[in-house]
């Protein structure tokens, strides 16, 4: 391929959700929502970790961390669905520069990445925390939450990087429609005027596979909290046990959309698109509930700083 069609194209045109104005309409009200509550719950579940001092604990931090990570989630390609769903009435599709293409890949997998290791990481506090409680304070040290965070951003940021390398010197030719809402890389290799086949398997292996051997990592772990737990029995336990339905329920959320689409690309892009509206807005907006919901010690922490930003709010 002559190298002069590397650059011949530089924007790619997507064609959105649906071309029915009234389902447009239900997806833009439905998105908005969703997407406002997945920022204020993330962000009250940050503030209520970083002021409230009872929560300056290992699976708290964990848990604040992943909820910013959250907010990466959503930001990626939601408000320009959005923005795009907001605008269909007068245009037909809506085009992304090649830079921003990129960009939005890196980002997608930059916190795709640090979200796995940091599911990892959470799953493995509660190991301890349940299996080896007597130790729990010397192996979640600060050292060590530290150390899960730059990994998890050091992976990500890998991750990331190897993906871009798939992609950045294809040659576009002439396709640049993108039958989707946001750029990644299965739709993205499609477009490439050259045998992409040894690179689409590279592309599975690398996000699928390692999508798949997370979630399954993740899953033995909490059978081996399960029936370490079973075989121990204890009720001082049911404060830990309480959180880990919660966190079995956000791996099967995160994970079960990435295996699907990393996995098997190209079974049908309307359900590409509802999987990947699922990991982009309910996700996000899900977490903040359900690792709320049956945790009373961050119910009562954050009603102590809702009732303190209202009583700010009066004085000022």
């Amino acid at each position: 391929m002559d190298g002069a069609n590397h650059s011949v194209v530089s924007e790619f045109v997507f064609l959105g959700l649906s071309n029915s104005w009234e389902i447009q309409l239900v997806l833009f009200v439905f998105s908005s929502m969703l997407y406002v509550a997945s920022m204020m719950g993330n962000s009250l579940i940050i503030l209520t970790v970083t002021s409230d001092p009872h929560l300056h604990s290992p699976v708290y931090f964990l848990l604040a961390n992943l909820s910013f990570i959250d907010l990466g989630v959503s930001s990626v390609t939601t408000p320009k669905m959005i923005y795009d769903i907001f605008r269909k009435r007068k245009v037909i599709s809506f085009v992304i520069s090649f830079g921003g293409c990129i960009a939005q890949i890196f980002f997608i997998h930059v916190v795709g990445g640090v979200e796995m290791v940091l599911l990892i990481a959470m799953a493995f506090d509660r190991y301890v925390a349940i299996c080896k409680p007597l130790h729990y304070l010397t192996i979640m040290s600060p050292r060590m939450c530290i150390f899960f965070l730059v990994s998890a951003w050091m992976i990500g940021l890998i991750h990331s990087v190897i993906q871009l390398a798939f992609v950045v010197n294809l040659p576009f030719c002439g396709l640049n429609v993108l039958d989707s809402f946001y750029c990644d890389l299965p739709q993205l290799i499609r477009l490439a005027c050259t045998d992409t086949y040894q690179l689409e398997l590279m592309v599975t292996a690398n996000s699928g596979l390692i999508s798949v051997g997370s979630f399954f990592i993740l899953i033995i772990s909490y059978i081996v909290i399960i029936v370490t737990v079973q075989k121990h029995p204890s009720a001082g336990l049911s404060k830990a046990l309480s959180t880990l339905s919660a966190h079995i329920t956000v791996v099967v959320f995160f994970f079960g959309p990435l295996i699907f689409f990393y996995t098997w690309p190209s079974l049908s892009t309307q359900l590409d698109k509802f999987l990947a509206i699922f990991d982009a807005l309910f996700t996000p907006f899900l977490n903040p509930i359900i690792y709320t919901f049956r945790n009373q010690e961050m119910k009562v922490a954050m009603r102590r700083v809702c009732r303190q930003l209202v009583s700010y709010r009066k004085i000022s």
